[in-house]
């Protein structure tokens, strides 16, 4: 059994992301992301990934985790 925090694994970040962003509508701008994603007690790495993206319209919950992963 491994010890590691599950938090750390890679492609964690992304579910975590995409938990947050649940019930969201595309194309949606980032405020609107923010919002969705403290709606549903995002924890506060997801909510520091968001906040960190370009201010823009994401097109798709995929657009976002690309975002998200460009800024690791």
């Amino acid at each position: 059994m491994s010890t590691s925090n599950p938090k750390h694994e890679p492609g964690r970040k992304f579910i975590d992301v995409q938990k947050a962003l649940k019930g969201e509508s595309y194309p949606a701008r980032k405020e609107v992301l923010l919002k969705t994603a403290k709606e549903n007690d995002a924890d506060e790495d997801v909510m520091e990934a968001l906040a960190a993206l370009p201010d823009e319209d994401y097109e798709s919950p995929a657009a976002v985790s690309k975002a998200v992963g460009n800024e690791e």
